[in-house]
């Protein structure tokens, strides 16, 4: 039996890790759940219901029950985290202590969502802590000392753009544009100006194998990818070649309303918090800082230094993790 074992949940949009106590990160599967219309009985969770989408015959939904960080599908939701908890802890669940993330900006009824499912599903105690505070701890930033640090975390759904100091958020701020949304430009850009119809997940693969947020005038090699899909004109299958140059076109628009977020809480930090950011630069973590060269880009429209952390993807669930190992000292930063 797991009893009084200790778990930490990052519930993302795309992507869902937990971690065990003792054992460190024991599941990472896509936020995804398959069920049938008919009788909504669940059919499949994670990496399973991920190969089902836009697969499925009309009876059958796999479906992302995350949007934009928070729950829009309460049953399903309910329904993953209780196959995620089971499977992490390989169906000895027993009133275990739960620690999830959830956005900066959650309000009191997307909280309360959150604790309801992870206690409906057997959690003894739910504690929640913040995504750019989890992010920040993940990144090993020393978020107790009084010093300014900043974090934006690029997640599936929202980006989390957090200043840090004394160990709690000074300025925060959730911008609902990140992966999904980028993944969206893509799709439309291939509808207009190339006639074609694609798949959410074929627009994902474009993203990480030729997206480019910023392009290198003296990068002479340019990478282009075949995508297949239908076109719109004969609804027939088609392959098109497809360029890195014509892609960093397409998500322009996502990428400068992450700016824009960026540059709003920049203008809301206090002076000497501001100082500290210019002397340490701009922190990237969440699975989107992985998509080539989105630290050049905001170090050049922001003036300031972005790096992206070690293992970005990762981030969040390293700092639910060492703070559920060590609820007493993280206890200012959890809720």
């Amino acid at each position: 039996m797991f009893f009084n074992k200790k778990i930490g949940i990052d519930l993302g949009t795309a992507n869902t890790l937990v971690y065990v106590a003792g054992e460190g990160i024991v599941l990472n599967e896509p936020t995804v759940v398959a069920y049938s219309l008919e009788n909504k009985k669940i059919l499949a969770v994670g990496s399973e219901a991920y190969e089902m989408i836009g697969r499925t015959p009309g009876n059958i939904i796999a479906q992302r029950p995350m949007r934009e960080g928070v729950i829009a599908d309460y049953t399903t939701t309910l329904a993953m985290i209780s196959y995620f908890l089971k499977k992490a802890t390989k169906g000895g669940l027993f009133w275990p202590k739960v620690l999830i993330s959830i956005p900066g900006g959650a309000s009191q009824v997307e909280k309360r969502a959150v604790v309801s499912a992870c206690r409906q599903v057997g959690a003894r105690e739910v504690y929640l802590i913040e995504e750019p505070l989890a992010a920040a701890i993940g990144a090993k930033i020393p978020i107790s000392q009084a010093s300014g640090h900043m974090i934006v975390n690029l997640g599936g759904g929202t980006t989390e753009i957090g200043v840090i100091s004394l160990g709690q958020l000074v300025v925060y701020q959730t911008v609902r544009v990140a992966g999904n949304k980028i993944d969206e430009a893509i799709l439309t850009h291939m509808r207009k100006e190339h006639n074609l119809i694609i798949g959410e997940r074929t627009a994902e693969e474009i993203k990480f194998k030729i997206g480019n947020a910023f392009l290198d005038p003296n990068e002479k090699k340019e990478r282009k990818m075949e995508v297949k899909g239908r076109d719109i004109q004969t609804g027939l299958p088609k392959i098109l070649e497809v360029s890195e140059t014509s892609i960093n076109k397409a998500i322009q628009k996502p990428l400068k309303q992450i700016l824009e977020g960026i540059k709003e809480v920049l203008s809301k930090t206090p002076p000497e918090l501001a100082a500290d950011i210019v002397d340490r630069g701009i922190v990237l973590s969440g699975g989107t800082a992985l998509l080539t060269n989105i630290d050049r880009f905001i170090t050049y429209h922001i003036g300031v230094a972005s790096f992206v952390v070690e293992d970005p993807l990762f981030c969040v669930i390293r700092g639910v993790g060492m703070a559920v190992e060590h609820l007493d000292q993280f206890k200012d930063a959890i809720r």
